[in-house]
């Protein structure tokens, strides 16, 4: 990680995984920092990943996580013919559109976070082969697992705007920071 998470306050475990959460979502928006959508649509690599895509994926991923947790029915629901289109922007979506819309999704994850009585709290998954049948999770593991989830594709947002201009999640960081790196 490029990045410093903060300590939580003592005794704050919300607090503690809302900051990883943010940390790895961070890692993520820095990979579109000064791209035009045509750029992060692009795929320099023989994987069918851009940065553009992993950011409306992540962005679902963690809507759709919510949701479930929430045990509301998720309004931006990918079915199996839909589910390419979650991995890169199509007609109409531009990288601005996606980060407004991840920008509330995070929002409401952290405040349900923070408002849901217990992070033993748990909800059921659904019918899926890799998942446990009846299985239920905390939202501990929710956090956890977003953590883990969004953190993957950050690092794969990395090798892709690596791959298509040369600059790293460390460069990405100082810019973000309005550092240019010249004297």
């Amino acid at each position: 990680m490029v990045t410093h998470v903060g300590a939580e306050s003592r005794g704050d475990e919300r607090g503690a995984l809302i900051a990883f959460v943010e940390a790895q979502r961070g890692g993520l928006r820095r990979s579109v920092i000064g791209l035009t959508d045509e750029q992060a649509s692009a795929r320099p690599s023989a994987s069918e990943l851009s940065v553009g895509g992993l950011l409306k994926h992540v962005a679902e991923t963690e809507l759709n996580w919510l949701r479930m947790a929430q045990q509301k029915p998720n309004e931006r629901a990918r079915t199996q013919e839909t589910w390419a289109e979650s991995f890169r922007l199509v007609e109409g979506e531009t990288v601005a559109g996606i980060l407004d819309f991840w920008t509330e999704v995070a929002r409401e994850t952290d405040e349900f976070i923070r408002q849901v009585p217990s992070l033993d709290d748990t909800f059921p998954l659904p019918e899926a082969p890799w998942f446990p049948k009846d299985g239920a999770v905390s939202m501990r593991w929710l956090m956890l697992h977003l953590v883990e989830e969004i953190g993957r594709h950050a690092g794969h947002a990395d090798i892709v705007r690596e791959s298509l201009d040369g600059k790293t999640a460390f460069e990405l960081v100082a810019l973000e920071q309005g550092y240019s790196g010249q004297s």
